[in-house]
C-alpha cells in the first residue's frame, strides 16, 4: 500500500482548540515497516545500512517529529507564539524527514524483482525527457550535485501537466516546498550510502536504479493525475 505521505502542510489555521487536536491526531506518527527484507536489496544497498538507515534515522525523524508536535500544542494551548514560531523549523525538518523516508522505502525492490517502466509512466518519461535513459542521466546528474545532504526528485507538476526533476536541502518534502507530487526519491544524506559507498556519491545513485520500483512510481503518477 503506497504511503499517503505525500506531503506535510502547515497545521491548519483553526484557532487554539481545532490547532490542538490537528496537533494531536498528527502526532501519530509511527515507523512504517519495511515491505521487503533489510537484506531484500543486497549488493545495491547492504542489509546494515538498510537497518541504520531505517530503525535509527527514520525512527529518530519520527520520535522527534512527535515531541516536537506535542511541544506546539502546548505553545498553542498557551498563546506562546515565540513558542510556536521556534518549533516551526523542527517539524519541518523532522515531518519532512518522515515524509521523504515512508516514500523512499516504497520506492526500492529487490534487484530480482526489478522491472523498467512501462505504460503511461514511460509515455510521460519520453514525452518530457526524451527517453528513459535521458531522464536517468539528468536526475542522476542533478541528485548527485546535491551540496551536502537532500534529496533528488522525480516529481509531477500539476499546472504543466508534466513530469519535472528537482532537487531539495536537507529533509525539505517536495510536495510542501515546491507543488511538485513526488514520485520518486533519492536519498543522498550520507547515512543512505557511507557504509557502502564512503564519500562515492556518484556509484550510489548508479547503482540504486536497479533497486527502484517503478511501479510504485507508476501508481504515484496515476494518483498524481487524479
Amino acid at each position: 500500500m503506497l504511503s499517503r505521505l505525500t506531503s506535510f502542510k502547515a497545521l491548519p489555521r483553526l484557532g487554539a482548540r481545532g490547532f490542538s487536536a490537528a496537533a494531536a491526531a498528527a502526532a501519530a506518527a509511527t515507523l512504517p515497516p519495511l515491505p521487503y527484507d533489510v537484506s531484500a536489496l543486497e549488493p545495491h544497498i547492504s542489509a546494515e545500512i538498510m537497518t541504520i538507515h531505517h530503525t535509527k534515522h527514520h525512527q529518530t525523524y519520527v520520535t522527534n517529529l512527535n515531541a516536537s508536535l506535542a511541544s506546539i500544542q502546548s505553545a498553542v494551548e498557551a498563546g506562546d507564539s515565540a513558542a510556536i514560531i521556534a518549533l516551526s523549523s523542527a517539524i519541518k525538518f523532522n515531518g519532512g524527514g518522515h515524509i521523504n523516508h515512508s516514500l523512499f522505502w516504497e520506492n526500492l525492490t529487490p534487484p530480482g524483482e526489478y522491472k523498467d517502466p512501462s505504460g503511461d509512466l514511460l509515455a510521460e518519461i519520453d514525452r518530457t525527457f526524451g527517453s528513459f535513459e535521458a531522464m536517468k542521466a539528468e536526475m542522476a546528474a542533478k541528485t548527485v550535485a546535491v551540496q551536502g545532504s537532500g534529496w533528488g526528485w522525480l516529481g509531477w507538476c500539476g499546472s504543466t501537466k508534466s513530469l519535472k526533476i528537482a532537487t531539495t536541502p536537507n529533509q525539505d518534502p517536495l510536495h510542501a516546498t515546491t507543488g511538485l507530487k513526488p514520485l520518486l526519491g533519492i536519498d543522498v544524506w550520507e547515512h543512505a550510502y557511507y557504509l557502502d559507498y564512503k564519500n562515492v556519491r556518484p556509484d550510489y545513485v548508479k547503482n540504486i536504479w536497479g533497486v527502484v520500483n517503478w511501479g510504485t512510481v507508476a501508481c504515484r503518477l496515476a494518483g498524481a493525475k487524479a
